[in-house]
C-alpha cells in the first residue's frame, strides 16, 4: 500500500477558508508526489481494464466506480493525504467518515453529444428533504486529479462560482434532458497532482472530454458521522488490506462505534481516532465548532 510521507498537520488558512465561503471551492496545486500520481494512476488505470475485459464500462467507454477504497484498497493513502485532509477537519471537525466517493475514467468522445442537463448539487434526497435557505453544507469533497485538465475540453469538472448558498436552479423538469448550460458555468483547469476542494452544495456537472487525453479522477466526499453512508465497506474488514490501515482511515472507512448510534453520534470523542490525532497535535481549535469535543 501506498505509503505517504507525512508532513505536519495544519489547518486550511484563513484565505484559503474565505474563498471557500465565497466561491463554494478552491483548488490546491501539487498536492500529490510525482510518486503517488503515479501509484494513483496506475491504480485506477489498471482497474479501469479490468472493467474494460470484463464488459463493465459504459457505453462511451467511461468508468465510473463507487466505493472505490472497496475495490481499490491502495489507494487509501489519499482519503487522509495530510496535504488534502486538513481542509476536511477544518471545516467538518473530528466525528466524521466518507460516505460517498468514486473514480471516474473518461476516455475521448469520438461524437458530438447533446447538451445533457447534467448539473446538480450533491446530497440526493438532502436536497429535497432539507427546508432551510440555503441549506446547510453537510459536506464536502475532495477531486484528486490523476490527468490533465489545465485546459478546457477535456471532462474538466465544471461549476457555478458561489452558487452554493443558492437552492435551485433553473433546469429542465428532470435530469438527463437537452437544456442551454447555466450562465456563468466555469470549466476548472487542473494539472495532474491538484486538488479541488468543494462544497457539496455548489451546482456541478462535468463538462465532455474531447481530447485525447483521458481524464482520470478521485473524488472522496466527507460528512459528520451521523449521516449514513453510501458507500459500501461492510466487507473491509475482513480483509487482508484492514490491517495495513491506520486508525483515523479506519474511522474514514466506517470501523469505529458499537453500533448502538452514540459513537457516530461523537459522545465518545476520546475513541474517536481523529480526534485523538488532532489533540495531539494540538489542533483542536475552539473557534471552530466542529472541533469543540
Amino acid at each position: 500500500m501506498t505509503q505517504v510521507e507525512a508532513p505536519a498537520w495544519t489547518p486550511m488558512s484563513a484565505e484559503e477558508r474565505e474563498a471557500f465561503d465565497r466561491d463554494g471551492y478552491i483548488v490546491v496545486p501539487s498536492v500529490l508526489s510525482e510518486s503517488e500520481i503515479e501509484a494513483g494512476r496506475a491504480a485506477i488505470l489498471g482497474y479501469y481494464e479490468k472493467c474494460e475485459a470484463e464488459g463493465k464500462l459504459s457505453a462511451t467507454g467511461a468508468l465510473h466506480q463507487l466505493s472505490p477504497i472497496a475495490h481499490l484498497p491502495e489507494l487509501a493513502f489519499l482519503i487522509d493525504h495530510p496535504k488534502a485532509f486538513k481542509y476536511i477537519w477544518s471545516l467538518l471537525g473530528w466525528n466524521l467518515h466518507i460516505y460517498h466517493s468514486h473514480i471516474d475514467v473518461h476516455p475521448q468522445l469520438h461524437e458530438q453529444q447533446k447538451e445533457w442537463w447534467h448539473w446538480h448539487q450533491d446530497g440526493g434526497r438532502q436536497n429535497r428533504e432539507i427546508e432551510t435557505d440555503p441549506r446547510p453544507m453537510l459536506s464536502v469533497k475532495l477531486a484528486y486529479w490523476f490527468s490533465d485538465v489545465s485546459e478546457t475540453g477535456r471532462g474538466n469538472f465544471t461549476v457555478l462560482p458561489g452558487s452554493h448558498k443558492t437552492n435551485w436552479l433553473p433546469g429542465p423538469k428532470s435530469r438527463g434532458l437537452p437544456f442551454p448550460q447555466p450562465e456563468g458555468a466555469t470549466q476548472i483547469t487542473a494539472n495532474a497532482g491538484d486538488l479541488v476542494v468543494f462544497d457539496r452544495r455548489i451546482w456541478h456537472a462535468r463538462s465532455d472530454n474531447y481530447s485525447d487525453i483521458t481524464r482520470v479522477g478521485a473524488f472522496f466526499g466527507y460528512t459528520p458521522r451521523w449521516i449514513a453512508m453510501r458507500d459500501e465497506n461492510a466487507d473491509l474488514p475482513n480483509t487482508p488490506a484492514w490491517a495495513e490501515l491506520n486508525e483515523v482511515q479506519k474511522q474514514l472507512l466506517g470501523g469505529f462505534g458499537d453500533g448502538d448510534g452514540d459513537h457516530q453520534w461523537g459522545h465518545y470523542p476520546e475513541t474517536t481516532p481523529l480526534y485523538g490525532a488532532l489533540k495531539e497535535r494540538g489542533l483542536l481549535d475552539s473557534s471552530i465548532p466542529a472541533l469543540i469535543p
